[in-house]
């Protein structure tokens, strides 16, 4: 039983935890013990953390803890990627997947319970919305891979090397607690990660990256999957808020304000007969022709309440090659960890559903069963006649 008045400290940043020893009349380099305890040795217990004093420890335990999320089941790949279930405050479980490869191990993260934009090519987005993770939910699915990975056992050791928003949610609809995670990911005294290897991934919320400039150096990720609004309206609603041209000019103003020379990536997923034909990739090509970019082509996973389908792979080489002859940079994502259901867009967790969204789509596919039930019986019974 936690109380809920304590401090989270999992969840404070650096100038949280320095603003709360400053409170407390303690010297600042308290926070930067207390992080590292936390964060690069995996330490939950005050008790511990040896180089405080035990009067200093009990005051913590008086107004905080170290409260993470429950990892409750894990599943392994045959391609050695990894899915975890993690169960949050409010009772929704969400999924974070590692996938490890030549080099590298990306961690991919969820930051909301559902998701409130109900993508048509999105598994997360039928299950509807339940609530935004805190920075401890959030961090903690971080804390939990190293830890399942033996980060902790063997200090030195990180197969975490990238994190990407793309997990289960709209990252910059819980902005101020994805804020604060990827920069206590960026922390050197805490996870030590490059800003070039966190990336927030978005489908298009363009004040809210307008809002990122100055508060943080994460690469930027948008997921555009349409190459006119037109299009982009029908397969993504809230473009019909955000359109194309202001969200790429908010794009191109964020990734102005950065300290180095990055490109945003641009990602794509191909949907058989819906936006793979030729002349997407040639518009596609247009569109993009003034944003320095790198687009990522993601071929679609299909999921239960989906009626979309893969696209051959002579249509994805077929795009592939008109983006690339126009000067694009371009890779093709490699389907991984589809056995385990963590593909790209296949992520559902068990959300406990605040829209009724999942009851909606269940009704509406139920109708769609009955009605190629009753085909199939006229069917049969014409083919008796």
């Amino acid at each position: 039983m936690t109380d809920g008045n304590k401090i989270n400290l999992a969840g404070l940043t650096l100038s949280g935890l320095t603003c709360l020893f400053e409170d407390l009349g303690e010297k600042p380099f308290r926070a930067s013990q207390v992080m590292k305890w936390i964060h690069q040795r995996g330490v939950t217990d005050i008790n511990l953390m040896s180089d405080i004093s035990k009067i200093l420890r009990e005051r913590l335990h008086e107004i905080g803890e170290i409260r993470l999320p429950d990892v409750r089941d894990e599943f392994f790949s045959t391609d050695g990627s990894r899915k975890w279930i993690v169960e949050v405050a409010s009772g929704s479980r969400v999924e974070m997947v590692y996938i490890p490869e030549e080099g590298r191990g990306t961690l991919c993260i969820s930051s909301q319970a559902g998701c409130s934009l109900d993508c048509t090519f999105c598994a997360t987005g039928k299950q509807g919305f339940d609530s935004n993770l805190s920075v401890a939910e959030i961090i903690g699915q971080l804390w939990w891979a190293n830890k399942k990975l033996g980060n902790y056992e063997q200090p030195g050791n990180h197969p975490v090397s990238n994190v990407v928003m793309m997990g289960m949610g709209e990252p910059l609809l819980n902005f101020d607690n994805v804020i604060d995670s990827v920069n206590i990911m960026m922390e050197d005294i805490a996870y030590g990660l490059s800003k070039r290897k966190v990336t927030i991934s978005t489908s298009g919320v363009v004040p809210a990256i307008n809002k990122m400039i100055g508060l943080t150096e994460a690469s930027l990720a948008i997921s555009l999957h349409a190459p006119n609004d037109g299009l982009r309206n029908q397969i993504m609603p809230i473009n019909r808020k955000y359109p194309i041209a202001e969200l790429l000019q908010s794009v191109k103003s964020y990734m102005a304000s950065l300290s180095d020379n990055r490109v945003p990536l641009i990602e794509y997923t191909l949907i058989k007969g819906v936006n793979d034909h030729r002349q997407h990739a040639r518009d596609l090509s247009e569109l993009l022709a003034s944003l320095p970019s790198k687009i990522n082509l993601i071929p679609f996973n299909t999921f239960e309440l989906s009626d979309y389908e893969r696209p051959s792979n002579a249509s994805v080489s077929n795009f592939r090659e008109i983006l690339r002859k126009a000067g694009h940079t371009v890779t093709v994502r490699t389907t991984r960890a589809d056995d385990i259901g963590a593909a790209c867009g296949q992520l559902v967790g068990d959300v406990s559903d605040q829209t009724s969204r999942s009851i909606r789509h269940q009704r509406r596919m139920s109708k769609v069963n009955e009605k190629v039930k009753l085909t199939g019986k006229l069917a049969t019974a014409a083919e008796s006649m």
